[in-house]
């Protein structure tokens, strides 16, 4: 009896800090790691890891009819936009999802820390040791060649049957994102005395009042005469624009002084963007910490949104949602009580960088945030049709955030005179999101054109983006004390954004409220002269010559560039 004893009280003790026994079942996997990943090798047993866990979200079918509801125009709740209390409705939790996952935990002696306002998110901090045993996992450290940078993740995880249902994901574990990567920046040093010419600057839309030097190079006159984008000055203090700000790309207010002094003179050199920080982000302003896409963002807003109240969001290294802090900037944004009335972004990642579960949680995220009233715009990216960069591929890559429906996507152009397709415009169908209505008979008409054109390198019946484009080619910022060009997506992005919240500015002058959620509206206007329509030029990548630009929408241009005047008489009369 006393040996028995002496066993029983054994096995207490072997048992003590190991994860409670369930029946586990393999919830993802992934069957290969990107090329640019490697396998270092186990990861230590002692190694920290702060691991997202995802519950079950109660309604986001409601949400997203609740969104396009209030986002369609001709809809009775036409702009009625939700408030912060309505979408956590949506989106928290059913008691008994709740309660399960945190009993899980509990059960095996883990803390948990919410991370959204709904209740929808956990964090958990445990050594690898124990998440293998959690997850009946193998976790291992990878290494990304490009940049040398490793991480720890894993290529199958389970969780308890009884969990399925319940629990949506735990995140990072299957996820290899790439890092970020920013434009490139040519300067011209002899450029600091220019002068700009100054033609007709409101309301413009004929070729022939754009400045010659347009055709070299872009500046904020450029795209006044261009797009007819008025100079005058917004006058409501409560609608706000916000600018993202990711991997330490710091935005320098002695050069948007000198930008402004040189490209807007009629704007206080003065005129700036109030702070806000984000898991430990911040804003030094010396100039050898000057980025050049923090610049360039905050540039072609406050140069191009004439006084309207701009926010830089430095979002900083300390998070743990290991997208770069993509979902914990939607989850602080969501929270408040008044979330900026146009967001834009001028980074991506490539779709299969994510799991299916990720992507469908980090876009109903940004449905939330869209249903609150805010317009968001994400650049395509700069890879053509293989991905955010361009990359060796052997099909066409989507790019993520852009495929989610829920957001409005920007391409590039070139050139003026006309302006054509920049042949760095990433564009194309997702494999994860399926074609939203709002953009069907636009997609048919772009197949119609094409016919068999890359068939078998794509999904037809996939989200199709970017929608909408701008000039992002030889554009002109300041950099460091210097002027130079830069190019990309991401500058037709921030381009896009500000004009629509100029809009925005028109609308909260008169009381009435932002426009939110755009894409319904702008494929609205699909066939009208709200957009030039862009009809030449392509985007190659992964040995083709891509999607060709055609008459009407296309996934390299979407439905065009902005005519200002034309989105406006429309938008005001809805």
């Amino acid at each position: 009896m006393l040996a028995y004893a002496l066993l029983l009280f054994g096995l207490v003790v072997m048992s003590c800090g190991k994860p409670f026994a369930r029946n586990l079942q393999v919830h993802e996997t992934i069957s290969k790691i990107p090329f640019t990943f490697r396998l270092v090798g186990s990861a230590p047993p002692d190694a920290p890891l702060t691991l997202r866990i995802g519950i079950a979200q109660g309604n986001v079918s409601g949400l997203e009819k609740a969104l396009l509801a209030v986002s369609t125009p001709g809809n009775a709740l036409y702009r009625q936009h939700l408030t912060r209390e309505e979408v956590n409705a949506f989106m928290a939790p059913k008691a008994e999802s709740a309660s399960a996952v945190k009993a899980w935990l509990k059960d095996n002696d883990i803390k948990t820390t919410k991370v959204s306002s709904a209740g929808d998110w956990l964090t958990i901090s445990i050594p690898v040791s124990k998440a293998s045993e959690l997850l009946d996992a193998e976790f291992s450290v990878f290494n990304h060649t490009p940049t040398g940078r490793t991480s720890i993740r894993t290529l199958s995880y389970s969780i308890p049957a009884d969990l399925r249902g319940h629990l949506e994901f735990v995140h990072p574990t299957t996820a290899f994102t790439q890092p970020f990567i920013g434009p490139a920046f040519t300067a011209h040093p002899s450029r600091g005395n220019i002068t700009v010419p100054r033609g007709a600057t409101t309301n413009l839309s004929s070729d022939a009042t754009v400045p010659s030097s347009c055709k070299n190079t872009i500046t904020p006159q450029c795209l006044q005469a261009l797009y007819g984008i008025p100079t005058t000055r917004a006058s409501v203090s409560t609608n706000t624009l916000a600018v993202s700000g990711f991997i330490d790309e710091f935005a320098n207010q002695a050069d948007l002084r000198k930008f402004l002094t040189a490209f807007r003179p009629d704007l206080p050199s003065t005129t700036t963007f109030t702070l806000q920080t984000i898991d430990g982000g911040e804003n030094p302003q010396q100039v050898n910490q000057a980025g050049i896409e923090a610049d360039l963002d905050t540039q072609y807003t406050i140069g191009i949104a004439s006084a309207v109240p701009t926010t830089f969001i430095s979002v900083g290294d300390d998070n743990s949602d290991q997208l770069g802090g993509f979902l914990d900037l939607i989850d602080s944004l969501v929270g408040q009580a008044s979330p900026p009335h146009v967001l834009t972004t001028s980074y991506s990642f490539n779709e299969d960088d994510i799991s299916i579960i990720l992507a469908a949680n980090l876009c109903t995220a940004y449905a939330q945030l869209g249903a609150r009233g805010t317009s968001i715009f994400f650049s395509s990216g700069d890879g053509g049709v293989s991905g955010s960069q361009s990359q060796e591929c052997t099909s066409f890559v989507a790019t993520i955030p852009s495929v989610c429906p829920f957001v409005t996507s920007v391409g590039a152009t070139t050139g003026v005179n006309p302006e054509i397709a920049a042949t760095f415009s990433s564009g194309g169908f997702s494999n994860f999101f399926a074609q939203p209505s709002y953009q069907t008979a636009a997609v048919e008409g772009f197949f119609n054109q094409i016919g068999n054109l890359n068939a078998g390198l794509f999904n037809p019946g996939g989200r199709g983006f970017p929608d909408i484009a701008a000039q992002g080619d030889n554009v002109e910022i300041v950099f460091a004390q210097q002027f130079g060009t830069v190019a990309g997506t991401s500058c037709s992005t921030p381009i896009s954004a500000s004009l629509f919240a100029l809009l925005n500015d028109e609308f909260a002058a008169v009381g009435e409220p932002p426009l939110g959620f755009l894409n319904p509206l702008l494929y609205s206007l699909a066939g009208t002269t709200a957009f030039n329509d862009i009809t030449s030029g392509s985007n190659p990548g992964c040995n083709t010559l891509g999607f060709p630009a055609v008459k009407g929408w296309d996934p390299i241009t979407g439905l065009g560039t902005p005519n200002f005047a034309a989105i406006r008489s429309f938008t005001l009369g809805l």
